[in-house]
């Protein structure tokens, strides 16, 4: 199959092979090009390629170009290249099918998204982008280039020129139509910087800024716009208006189509069975609940601590979940977490944005901006937000959905007086229970029978207890346990309470001290101990393996201890493996573990067991990753091992804010020694799950703590992540400033290995700032450090990033070259992810050069990723496979392949499905 490229240098291919043509055989083929399927006179041609002053036996030379270029483009019986006429009448002609030249295919693929996209259609938009995005992909360079400077090709070169802009902007405001603004917003950069003055570039390029939530520099491209035009004496008001309104912040954050594909969560917590009472609270709430058609209600619900409020707005969110059928979510703030360590809104809305179905890719840099798609998200939804264990209104602000239809409940201990005069919150306080309802509550979890014979002794136990559910589940608990005792004798044992103003701030004059001493003082020395050290842990809650490395014994020594804590009603098993304690009960047990000795230790050992455990998941998830020089873990700490990927990703997602809380538990109780790796550690994790702004925190986190123990290495390495978290929240300038500390201090050390490795990351963020000529530079520099440190794998791994920038600047032999070499270097290493990276930038290389070779390349790189179970490589791998295979003409082949990729990345609910699916459904 033949195939002719003149969208960069000129080239030819056949049967996927490549076809060199001579200097003058390029300028004819050029020639013939521009006026493909006309009739050139041979005349004109001896002009056009000797300029108008022809050599001697012009005509001759010509006729055996002709000949010379007939055999290079086909078989002599089907000549490609025609001669009509005869003599001095003769003509020549390009003859061939439209598909065959690249620039047909574009300008075909052009004009039909265009026309896809003015129908306005969701379906169709997606294949508008599909169809504009491949028209795109056929650009090597500049049209024509290595015959651009010849009259002949001007004319043709301007009009592809302007084709390709308008391609551009179509498929930019494609991908803003259909919500994927990062993806528009670098289209449309490096069309701005091809033409400065086009104001419909500037507007959309505003627009994805605006929508990304980088409203500063949407308004100064406006302003920037603004000053060119007017320099050339143009005005510019629609421009103007734009600027006007996103400086005001009129404009809408995501538009309808995106709407519609929000999954329906689910996160609220199972109706819990031990609920009792409170009918006439419950229907108040569901009326408040229910009065959406004026606009989003906020129900408060507050009372004291201990009260019940979380099970009742999670009974009270049970009762309308027919009213909200679009999903309901949830999240414990942690307000009176006795760790210090509250969830923030950030935080919580990315958990929420999770739940929505946001890829981490999509999930905007900033706290507005994730609030401006989550409120986007709910928009003409009907859901239920419960936000539990709030502190102050300034916490659960940014998560109010703030859309008709939409309904929330805060559950606090204070009364958030900022929240009722500004949002509107409507109060609903919960009281104590009426006696009747404790005793119905003793009832379910004891007998009536058992009541009945000692209702005075009852009496007196409610009464010890405030009638708070809490404290009555901790008592009946215990009665339950000993159904040889009278409940009169329960009822002497019960202290009189000694003030438990600690715990309750002010909120209430109930004192439950008394409850939780009583029913401590029942434990056996063993899950006494046990319950006292449980307060040395980070929180919010714990696994059986934590468990056992604060007490510093066995697992099988502590399950017994723990079991008992849970017969007590002092932990609770909240999900299958994790258990925690209310806030109150956490802060008893500090309070009893104040003078213990073991305290310090106990703590140590927490950290370092979440240290270890995390240094293994990450070997699992990157076994490459250089590693880090950690002492081992100290005595009776008791890591936990993974048997696979999946087993330590959800590891990490089930100790993410355990995670977070132990970093500043150990810079508050001066470890230090823990806070830098355990930050080293969980970046990786960061990275694949999207958590920029956690990313951030933990490398500020161990920026600190190097600092202040004089670890001048670890601080180097902590600026180099605060870096690359920064790079992903486009922070550019923060990003250049962590990685020139990162440099001073490396180059300090003499540290070749850190210098290259930090010029490796500069290079990075060149890339994503499109300077890819300083971005090979740096990632030169990079590989002379290695080099030099005769550090292998920084070798292997920089060669590919050399090539992969060689590819992307044009010169692909010299990206095969250095990704050659990267590829025999980790074949050598034993490193698969490396390999699968080298073949897949090969791949895109001989997409330039030789299909046959790119389309084997692809599969090299596919075998990896399915062997090493990366899923989202491996469909999108795929779909680039099936693109080559396309070009070459087996669209059997590419179809196929593209049906693979499109089943993973629907299993897998990934953005890019779309993109497959349109390639799928348009005929090409």
């Amino acid at each position: 199959m033949l195939r002719i490229g003149v969208l960069g240098p000129v080239q030819v291919t056949r049967d996927q092979q490549p076809v060199r043509l001579g200097p003058k055989l390029v300028e004819l083929l050029a020639v013939l090009l521009v006026e493909a399927g006309s009739a050139v006179p041979a005349s004109r041609v001896v002009g056009l390629l000797w300029d108008e002053a022809p050599p001697p036996g012009a005509r001759v030379t010509l006729r055996s170009h002709v000949s010379h270029l007939r055999r290079a483009l086909g078989a002599s019986d089907e000549p490609v290249v025609v001669t009509v006429g005869s003599g001095v009448n003769a003509a020549y002609r390009l003859d061939v099918a439209p598909d065959v030249i690249d620039h047909q295919r574009f300008e075909r693929w052009c004009a039909e998204g265009r026309r896809l996209l003015d129908a306005g259609e969701p379906e169709l938009t997606e294949r508008a982008a599909a169809l504009l995005d491949r028209a795109l992909a056929l650009w090597r360079g500049p049209a024509f280039a290595d015959v651009a400077d010849r009259s002949f090709v001007l004319p043709k070169v301007a009009q592809l020129e302007a084709t390709r802009r308008a391609a551009r902007r179509g498929y930019a405001e494609a991908l803003g139509t259909l919500g994927r603004h990062a993806e528009a917003i670098a289209q449309l950069s490096g069309a701005l910087v091809d033409d400065p003055y086009d104001e419909a570039v500037r507007r959309l390029l505003a627009l994805a800024l605006y929508a990304e939530q980088r409203v500063d520099e949407a308004a100064e491209v406006c302003r920037e716009g603004l000053v060119l035009l007017r320099e050339r004496g143009l005005d510019a008001p629609e421009l103007h208006e734009l600027q006007r309104d996103i400086l005001r912040r009129r404009l809408p954050l995501l538009p309808p189509a995106e709407r519609g594909k929000t999954p329906r969560p689910g996160l609220l917590p199972p109706d819990p069975p031990q609920f009792v009472g409170r009918a006439d609270d419950l229907e108040r709430g569901r009326e408040l609940l229910r009065s959406t058609a004026d606009g989003s209600p906020v129900v408060l619900v507050g009372g004291p601590a201990g009260v019940g409020k979380t099970l009742f707005a999670v009974r009270l969110a049970h009762t309308v979940l027919d009213d909200f059928l679009d999903g309901q979510l949830f999240v414990t703030m942690r307000g009176f977490d006795p760790t210090g360590t509250p969830v923030t809104a950030g935080e919580a809305l990315r958990g929420f944005l999770d739940a929505l179905g946001v890829p981490p890719d999509r999930v905007p840099a900033t706290l507005e901006a994730q609030a401006g798609l989550y409120r986007s998200l709910l928009a003409d939804r009907r859901v239920l937000v419960v936000l539990d264990n709030v502190r102050d209104a300034e916490q659960v602000r940014p998560l109010l959905p703030g859309a008709p239809g939409c309904a929330t409940v805060v559950v606090s201990r204070n009364q958030l007086p900022g929240l009722v005069v500004a949002e509107g919150a409507r109060p609903l306080r919960l009281a104590p229970l009426t006696g009747a309802e404790c005793r119905e509550l003793f009832a379910r979890r004891l007998g009536a029978a058992r009541l009945a014979g000692e209702p005075a002794a009852v009496e007196t136990i409610i009464e010890a207890c405030g009638r708070l559910p809490l404290a009555l589940a901790i008592v009946a608990a215990r009665a339950a346990a000993h159904p040889e005792f009278t409940l009169s004798a329960l009822a002497e044992e019960l202290p009189p309470g000694g003030g438990l103003d600690a715990f309750t701030g002010g909120d209430t004059s109930t004192d439950v001290r008394a409850v939780f001493s009583w029913s401590y003082h029942g434990l056996t020395p063993a899950a006494a101990r046990l319950f006292r050290l449980l307060a040395a842990h980070p929180g919010p809650d714990f696994t059986l393996a934590a468990a056992a490395s604060l007490a510093g014994e066995p697992a099988d020594r502590v399950r017994p201890a723990l079991r008992e804590l849970a017969a007590s009603h002092l932990v609770v098993e909240h999900v299958p493996g994790r258990l925690l304690l209310h806030d109150l009960l956490r802060m008893y047990a500090a309070e009893l573990g104040r003078d213990d000795a073991e305290l310090p230790a106990a703590r140590q050992r927490a950290l370092e067991h979440h240290l270890h455990t995390a240094l293994a998941a990450d070997r699992m998830l990157w076994p490459h990753r250089d590693p880090l020089a950690v002492p081992p873990a100290i005595a009776g700490v008791t890591a936990e091992g993974f048997a696979d990927q999946a087993a330590a990703l959800a590891w990490f997602d089930a100790e993410h804010a355990v995670l977070l809380a132990g970093l500043d538990l150990a810079a508050r109780c001066g470890l230090d020694g823990h806070v830098w790796p355990l930050a080293w550690t969980v970046t990786n994790f960061f990275a694949r799950r999207g958590h920029w702004s956690d990313w951030v925190r933990a490398g500020q986190a161990g920026v600190a703590a190097a600092r202040r123990q004089g670890d001048r290495a670890a601080e180097a390495e902590a600026h180099r992540i605060v870096g690359g978290a920064y790079v992903r929240l486009h922070g550019f300038d923060a990003a250049r400033h962590h990685y020139q500390q990162a440099l001073e201090l490396f180059a300090q050390l003499g540290d070749l290995v850190g210098q290259g490795y930090t010029y490796r990351s500069l290079g990075w963020l060149c890339e994503q700032q499109g300077a890819i000529g300083e971005a090979l530079r740096q990632d030169q520099r990079a590989l002379e450090l290695f080099q030099r440190a005769e550090h292998e794998r920084g070798v292997a791994s920089t060669l590919n990033s050399v090539g992969w920038c060689h590819a992307l600047l044009g010169d692909h032999d010299q990206a095969i070259v250095h990704c050659r070499r990267s590829l025999a270097l980790l074949e050598r290493l034993g490193d698969p992810v490396g390999m699968a990276g080298a073949w897949d930038s090969l791949g895109y290389a001989y997409r330039h050069l030789d299909l046959r070779q790119a389309i084997s390349c692809y599969r090299e790189a596919l075998a990896l990723y399915q062997r090493l179970g990366d899923r989202p490589n491996e469909a999108i791998t795929l779909r680039y496979l099936g693109e080559t295979q396309h070009a070459a003409g087996d669209s059997a082949a590419a179809g196929r392949s593209w049906r693979r990729s499109l089943d993973i990345l629907t299993e897998i609910e990934h953005p890019d499905a779309a993109r497959v699916r349109a390639l799928l459904s348009e005929d090409l």
